[in-house]
C-alpha cells in the first residue's frame, strides 16, 4: 500500500471519528467542512438524507450534545478502493442502541481535503450475535 493510500484511509477513519464527536455535530461549520457538497446518507431509520437536510439536524441529534449520550465506536477500519476514494467500517453503541455504519469518502482535485460522500446505517436488533 502506498504512503498517499494509507494516509487516505487513516485521514478519512479521522474524519469519521470527528463526526461522531459531540463538538463537530453540534458545530454545523466543523461538520459542514467534512460533508462532501453531494453527500448522501440513508439512515438506520430508512430516511434519505441530503448535506443541507442533515446539517440542519445534526445539532439537534442524538450524540451531539456534551452532556447526553455519546457515540461509541468499535472496529472501524478503511479500504482504499480506488484513488481518491475510501471505504471505512465500524459499529456504534449509542446508549442502548448498536448500529453498524459503511461510509465512502473521498478527495477531490482542487483541495479540500477528504469529506464524506456517502453513509448507510443500519440497526443492529437487540440479541444479535456477528457471525463467526
Amino acid at each position: 500500500m502506498s504512503e498517499e493510500t494509507t494516509d487516505g484511509v487513516a485521514e478519512a477513519i479521522a474524519g469519521e471519528l470527528e463526526l461522531l464527536s459531540p463538538r463537530v455535530r453540534s458545530d454545523r461549520e466543523a461538520a459542514g467542512r467534512l460533508l462532501d457538497p453531494e453527500f448522501v446518507e440513508v439512515g438506520a431509520s430508512g430516511r434519505r438524507w441530503d448535506r443541507e437536510a442533515m446539517l440542519s439536524e445534526l445539532a439537534g441529534a442524538p450524540g451531539a450534545s456534551g452532556t447526553g449520550p455519546r457515540y461509541r465506536p468499535s472496529g472501524m477500519s478503511g479500504t482504499a478502493l480506488a484513488p481518491g476514494i475510501v471505504h471505512v467500517t465500524y459499529e456504534v453503541v449509542l446508549g442502548e442502541r448498536r448500529s453498524r455504519h459503511s461510509s465512502v469518502w473521498r478527495r477531490r482535485d482542487g483541495g479540500g481535503g477528504w469529506r464524506l460522500y456517502y453513509h448507510q446505517g443500519t440497526v443492529v436488533p437487540p440479541g444479535t450475535a456477528d457471525a463467526p
